[in-house]
């Protein structure tokens, strides 16, 4: 394992379930229990959830129920299923290469939700949590990850934000942030606004050292943390 990089001025931002969270199979459960209970078609109910805040899937497949009395629903729907959102395996090795002050979280979930999946997995918290309360407009909007970016004392390009869902790729676009996409819940096709897609963590990690250590923006290349250690890589941008 690497060592943590120098601290610099830029920073990562990451999304929590479906990036640090292994939670697609939990929440698709969920959600197909809730459409299930309204007598709505499962399939469109899940396309309109992910990377999204809970209270406006419902409120755009459900106009005519009470959103905030179903989002309390939903939460008891995930707490009977308890502990079913590991973290993935890889992600402890990839945190540990990172500046505990460089690197965030931005969650359209509840931040004292994810300080305990991330406590409970053996994943540090960070100090900048900004989740879907924080804000007035969720993803695909900007705000959380500006938020963020505000919070940890950068600007938006130098942030490189990990995502797993298009509407937190559009997010981060729209933020003007450098993207990485993970295809935990998605296939590439539904990432390409993302400067590059990989598979896992593990494969994001020299991406992630690279924008921390030199503001490498991640393209569609494969890099391993061995091109670092040779001074090769990707293409450098702005930081």
């Amino acid at each position: 394992m690497l060592d943590a990089v120098a601290p610099s001025g830029r920073a990562v931002i990451f999304d929590a379930d479906g990036v640090l969270v292994d939670s697609h199979g939990a929440y698709r459960d969920v959600w197909y229990r809730w459409a299930l209970l309204h007598a709505l078609d499962a399939d469109t109910v899940l396309a309109a959830t992910h990377g999204r805040r809970p209270v406006e899937t419902i409120t755009d497949v459900a106009a005519h129920l009470d959103a905030e009395v179903e989002y309390a629903r939903l939460r008891e729907y995930v707490q009977e299923i308890g502990d079913a959102f590991p973290v993935f395996p890889d992600a402890a090795a990839l945190l540990a290469q990172l500046p505990p002050s460089r690197w965030a979280i931005v969650t359209s979930g509840d931040a004292a939700t994810v300080r305990t999946r991330l406590r409970a997995g053996g994943l540090p918290v960070p100090s900048v949590l900004v989740d879907g309360h924080a804000v007035g407009r969720g993803k695909p909007d900007p705000e959380g990850f500006l938020l963020a970016a505000d919070l940890l004392g950068v600007s938006a390009a130098q942030c490189l934000v990990v995502e797993d869902a298009p509407a937190g790729v559009h997010a981060a676009r729209s933020a003007g942030m450098a993207v990485l996409a993970l295809t935990t819940s998605h296939d590439t096709d539904d990432l390409v606004a993302a400067d590059v897609v990989v598979t896992s963590l593990t494969e994001a990690a020299p991406h992630l050292v690279a924008w921390i250590e030199s503001g490498t923006r991640p393209v569609g290349n494969p890099l391993t943390l061995g091109d670092l250690a040779e001074g090769g890589g990707a293409e450098t941008g702005s930081s």
